[in-house]
């Protein structure tokens, strides 16, 4: 799961959130850098990543786009699951996606001093380009995609994301719609609700 996914898993709690949202940029342990709570956002984004990893419907999407991305498969499907959270936001949350978004962005710039300096150098991009809410279409995923493609080591082939996404929809989304809400039922037992 990406960005939005992981936000929107973390509940209401803002440093579960915050936590959740650096924790890719976090390596090792983090108990010396962070309070409980942030420490259990990163616990609970590495859970969440596992089980996604780990899950069939979550392979079964990667194996239908393997043959394009390679070992950016993983990276690819992630993206195109906040995409289709993001066009269905309604069926899982009470308040738009625009005024989410914004929460979001602000209770994560409130505690801008703790962010990992990758995270640092990144958020100002996210929010002047609003990557939560532009999940929702295709030139956000598209500028998204082209960014990413430009950072990455290898070939990755994600400038051509959009293009495959538009060609897989229906499997792609009903994947996503069987996966989900097996992944919110297992976060709400990992956070005891």
């Amino acid at each position: 799961m990406n960005f939005l996914a992981h936000a929107h898993l973390s509940g209401e709690n803002t440093n579960i959130l915050f936590g959740n949202f650096i924790a890719d940029a976090v390596k090792g342990n983090a108990s010396t850098s962070y309070k409980d709570e942030i420490l259990d956002g990163i616990t609970l984004h590495r859970k969440i990543d596992t089980f996604t990893d780990a899950h069939p419907i979550h392979k079964k999407s990667r194996n239908l786009i393997r043959s394009d991305f390679g070992k950016y498969s993983g990276v690819v499907i992630d993206i195109y699951y906040d995409h289709f959270l993001a066009k269905q936001w309604d069926v899982y949350a009470s308040v738009p996606l625009k005024q989410y978004t914004s929460w979001v962005y602000k209770q994560i710039s409130k505690k801008y001093l703790l962010l990992p300096n990758a995270t640092k150098r990144f958020l100002p991009f996210m929010i002047s380009q609003n990557w939560l809410l532009n999940y929702a279409n295709y030139q956000g995923l598209d500028r998204i995609f082209h960014g990413m493609d430009r950072r990455t080591k290898f070939n990755s082939g994600m400038s051509s994301a959009v293009e495959i996404l538009k060609i897989n929809y229906e499997p792609l989304k009903n994947d996503f719609n069987s996966f989900y809400p097996e992944l919110v039922e297992y976060v709400k037992k990992q956070l005891g609700k």
